[in-house]
């Protein structure tokens, strides 16, 4: 069955299995010791081994290896010493997961778990010497898996020796929130009695129409602030931004939209967000509109060619379902003054200073505190505006557009 989930989608996964793989002298790169029993195959491992047990100038890396329905987190180590065979023993703990799971949480116990092991070794040859740790290694194993996937915790206490580990969130870095951007919900709002004075006045217009300027004069509430409160809910995976939804915007799919011909989750959680009332719209009229949002076609004129409120679509929220899942992009409108050259140095006055192809006209709207039907009709009107269409953020488009 086809999985939601894909590399990249930002989701955790569980730990899978933990294995410890060493360089034998004589047998070469090996499995030692995995919980549980049999999940890395031997054929698995042949195919991938000179990646968990690397040459010299990648040992004491942190790494990831996705391959063969496999993601493995692993820290290579090299011990110098001449009491080994080659003068030098090497190995690898493991954590592997999910090929589609984010696994950054991971890395710095995988880190850690490497160094205090090296630690053991070279001790008392607790790895190397199967007299030594080989009985104890399975069992350990197996309570890494179980505390660290169930209590995100985890001990290993070894002689007089004990070490703690802890799964740490690492989130990303925030984007910058903008006057124009939207805050859109990512999952129902639970009712919460501690929100500060400022999100508990925030949170009642978050819409996913409504941009931050706007709900910073519907509050009364200084933009800063707003801003603020805002980026505080996206760090913490309550809301999501999106571009201000206009019928005279333009989209266009992405590859992410194959995901929803195939995924039959995806597809009944989009019809459910997209309907327009109690009765359910078909996957097929929600995939006909999406495939026809074209570079070069409103969104105006894509609804006044399939009616999406008479197949029970609601196009708002269709337009939402698919820049929160990736799977449509909004082309940005970029205007820029071209320079008169009989004007010789002389900087641009008023609105055309603003027309400098870093700003689209969703920002020029809020800056210049002005409706955005008036500002197209004085970008329409100047014969010294050229326009730029572009899905990225600033100058740097796909398709240009000169007024005439």
């Amino acid at each position: 069955m086809e999985t939601r989930f894909y590399e990249g989608c930002g989701r955790e996964g569980p730990i899978r299995c933990i294995f410890l793989c060493e360089f034998h002298p004589i047998a070469g790169p090996k499995v030692s010791c995995q919980f549980p029993d049999e999940y890395i195959s031997k054929e698995i491992f042949d195919a991938i081994n000179v990646y968990i047990i690397p040459k010299p100038p990648l040992q004491r890396c942190l790494m990831t290896i996705n391959a063969l329905g496999h993601k493995i987190i692993g820290y290579p180590v090299r011990i110098e010493n001449p009491r080994y065979e080659r003068n030098a023993y090497m190995f690898n703990l493991c954590f592997v997961c999910d090929t589609w799971a984010r696994t950054v949480q991971y890395e710095p116990v995988v880190k850690k778990l490497a160094e205090h092991l090296t630690t053991m070794e070279e001790e008392n040859r607790f790895l190397s010497d199967a007299a030594v740790g080989g009985a104890k290694l399975p069992t350990i194993l197996a309570h890494l898996l179980y505390d660290l996937n169930t209590h995100k915790t985890a001990s290993i206490v070894e002689g007089e020796t004990m070490m703690h580990l802890k799964v740490v969130e690492v989130w990303q870095e925030v984007p910058l929130v903008r006057d124009h951007d939207v805050p859109v919900f990512l999952k129902p709002l639970e009712h919460e009695s501690n929100w500060d004075l400022t999100t508990t006045q925030v949170l009642p217009y978050i819409d996913g129409y409504n941009h931050i300027s706007k709900i910073a004069s519907e509050t009364d509430v200084e933009i800063t602030l707003v801003k603020s409160c805002i980026q505080n809910l996206v760090y913490y995976g309550v809301v999501s931004l999106v571009p201000i939804l206009k019928y005279s915007n333009m989209y266009r799919g992405t590859p992410g939209l194959s995901r929803l011909f195939k995924d039959v989750n995806l597809q009944k959680e989009c019809i459910n967000y997209v309907a327009s009332g109690t009765i359910l719209p078909s996957i097929r009229d929600v995939l006909q509109i999406y495939c026809n949002l074209l570079q070069g076609s409103t969104l105006k004129s894509v609804c006044a060619r399939f009616a999406p409120n008479v197949k029970c679509i609601d196009e708002r929220k269709l337009i939402i379902f698919g820049l929160l899942h990736k799977l449509i992009k909004c082309l940005r409108k970029y205007p820029i003054y071209v320079r008169d050259p009989a004007e010789g140095d002389k900087s641009p006055d008023g609105l055309r200073r603003l027309f400098t192809g870093t700003l689209c006209i969703d920002r020029i709207c809020c800056l210049a505190n002005m409706d955005l039907v008036q500002l197209e009709h004085i970008i329409e009107n100047d014969p010294d505006v050229t326009v730029v269409w572009s899905f990225i953020d600033g100058f740097g488009a796909f398709r240009v557009s000169q007024n005439t």
